[in-house]
């Protein structure tokens, strides 16, 4: 039963608002207790005047206690792929709202949140784990070492990188190209899939080795098991490189290698009981659009 929830999202556009104040009645009317990001809070208050009963707020981790039922994210795929630096590991199980465009992790439409609060209260959903990339070595100043979608290495200027890449120490290739993608299956349909890797079911359990530009026409992307430790060593005639978890970009120098493993716990997506991701799939992608089929 649903009885605490938290709401996460960096702003409401005057599209959303009449949206979102009726997401707040809903959860309201059902004495669901809401727990709002403090910045989304005051940003409501400010441009729209609109204030909400709320238990209180948070801006980090360390703010939210163990007893939030399930967290709101409301915005976009990068809002909801934000979330993860709040929940980490407390396993609080994720709904993304959509408030931008296209949504493969916010799932949920403006004109669904009605029928999705309902489905929430009735106990009609049920939750997905999905893996988590675990930096483990390769930064050594404290930033955040965990993405849900794709670990990126990227030459930071013109200059071409060499990438040695080994799975459990054992040599796989050597990589000359702009860069390299690792990415689990729910960053399959992300940055992955542009440079032509596969979609891979999220639930599966593997990762994806996705070269960015080869100077090999022969190097394709590659599917490992996600029990498998990933480590890069990196060539340049540049001092630098650049390395992205998700959307967090961090400049780097050739110091030490780069020790990718799959984190220890996992995040918790809520998959309401009439999303299906095939259907996500052929709706984002547009499959069967042409009138042939």
């Amino acid at each position: 039963m649903i009885k605490k929830v938290a709401i996460y999202g960096i702003s409401v556009n005057e599209d959303f608002f009449y949206y979102f104040s009726n997401l707040v009645k809903k959860l309201e009317n059902n004495n669901i207790d809401i727990l709002c990001y403090k910045p989304l809070l005051e940003g409501i208050l400010n441009t729209y005047n609109y204030q909400f009963k709320t238990l209180g707020t948070f801006t980090s981790y360390y703010d939210i206690d163990s007893g939030i039922d399930l967290m709101f994210s409301i915005g976009g795929d990068g809002t909801f792929l934000e979330t993860l630096q709040i929940i980490i590991d407390k396993n609080i199980p994720v709904l993304g709202i959509n408030s931008g465009r296209l949504g493969f992790l916010a799932t949920i439409s403006k004109e669904e949140i009605q029928k999705a609060i309902e489905k929430l209260i009735e106990g009609k959903f049920c939750t997905e784990q999905r893996s988590i990339l675990q930096l483990v070595s390769g930064i050594d100043n404290g930033s955040f070492k965990f993405a849900l979608n794709d670990i990126t290495i990227q030459k930071k200027d013109s200059t071409l990188i060499t990438i040695h890449t080994y799975l459990n120490d054992d040599f796989l290739n050597s990589y000359w190209s702009d860069g390299l993608i690792i990415a689990t299956p729910t960053g399959s349909t992300a940055y992955s899939l542009s440079v032509g890797g596969p979609i891979v079911i999220p639930y599966s359990k593997n990762f994806i080795i996705s070269p960015i530009a080869p100077h090999n026409l022969s190097v394709r992307p590659i599917v490992v098991p996600d029990n498998f430790k990933i480590s890069l060593f990196i060539e340049s005639r540049s001092s630098k490189f650049t390395i992205t978890l998700d959307h967090r970009v961090e400049e780097c120098c050739f110091s030490e290698p780069i020790i990718i493993k799959k984190a220890p716990f996992y995040m918790n997506i809520i998959k309401l009981d009439y999303v299906s991701f095939y259907e996500t799939l052929r709706n984002k992608l547009m499959w069967g659009i042409d009138k042939r089929n």
